[in-house]
């Protein structure tokens, strides 16, 4: 393991390669959380809302339904219900293999599965040559990883699951204990400020409009940006969020017609702007200083 380690440590290509393979992995793995999670979190709100509706002392007679977790049942085909194979799972090969197609009834498979495992795999590797073999590259793949799944859980269903989230901001500090990215001060006070912030925002949005114009799980991710990245980074993650958000917004709406009232998550614009902060944010905010003619 110590050979291993080091010729990891001396050879900046092995260790990116390696970590762009993991990749792979990680996002064929990402596309079932993507997908089962909101439906876990469906069927747990439904039985919470049995067990609250049904009178007192009597018991719902509710259909027992089958596990469903991350691990059960096997995958398989939503039309024809064939059980997909470990052959078959192979991230991106087996998709080119397979061309696209179930091997049982040939209804086509989403493009949007070898993509994730692509995308995956370049942001990971990116993250592997940006820091270079340690804890900092280990720990911001697994933000990375996270920031992923919070983007098109958001993105499909409007949902930032709090099993995420608040986990992640956990590790945020306790990774401050260790200056991995910042101190256990710029940590605490990103994550007050990150929830504040956002939860202030709406707060004065809902007051002079009356309706809602983020949800919840906004503020809990821009705290778990805070606790990651320190209270300096927060500017600069809203910044970037806001722009990117407000350029795709626009550009819906005049090019596909978009219903202006149809609300757009904000979460997969926080996770792209904190994870390019996490990479390039003191190059940004020194080009920034420059413009500016602060530095």
């Amino acid at each position: 393991m110590t050979a291993i380690i080091d010729y990891l440590q001396a050879s900046p290509t092995a260790f990116i390669t390696l970590t762009a393979v993991l990749g792979l992995l990680i996002g064929s793995f990402l596309n079932v959380v993507i997908y089962r999670l909101p439906v876990m979190m469906e069927r747990e709100w439904r039985t919470a809302c049995d067990e609250t509706l049904s009178p007192a002392g009597v018991q719902a007679e509710a259909a027992v339904e089958p596990p469903f977790n991350l691990v059960a049942p096997r995958s398989q085909c939503p039309k024809c219900r064939h059980m997909i194979t470990a052959l078959e799972n192979i991230p991106v090969v087996s998709y080119l293999y397979l061309k696209g197609r179930c091997s049982a009834c040939g209804t086509p498979i989403s493009m949007r599965y070898p993509l994730v495992e692509i995308f995956t795999a370049a942001v990971s590797a990116m993250v592997a040559w940006h820091f270079g073999f340690g804890w900092n590259a280990g720990a911001a793949l697994l933000l990375t990883w996270a920031l992923i799944t919070l983007s098109l859980i958001d993105f499909d269903h409007q949902l930032l699951p709090d099993s995420i989230t608040l986990p992640f901001l956990w590790i945020g500090l306790t990774l401050s204990l260790f200056n991995i990215y910042v101190d256990s001060f710029n940590s605490i006070i990103g994550a007050l400020t990150g929830y504040l912030s956002l939860w202030m925002v709406y707060m004065l949005f809902k007051i002079l409009t009356g309706k809602e114009g983020m949800g919840h799980g906004d503020f809990k991710l821009l705290a778990m940006l805070g606790a990651w990245l320190g209270w300096k980074s927060l500017l600069t993650i809203v910044l970037l969020s806001s722009l990117v958000g407000a350029v795709v917004g626009i550009s819906l709406v005049l090019l596909r017609g978009r219903d202006k009232n149809i609300p757009i998550p904000f979460g997969p614009y926080l996770a792209t702007a904190g994870w390019i902060t996490l990479l390039w944010g003191n190059d940004i905010t020194r080009i920034y200083m420059r413009m500016a003619g602060l530095g």
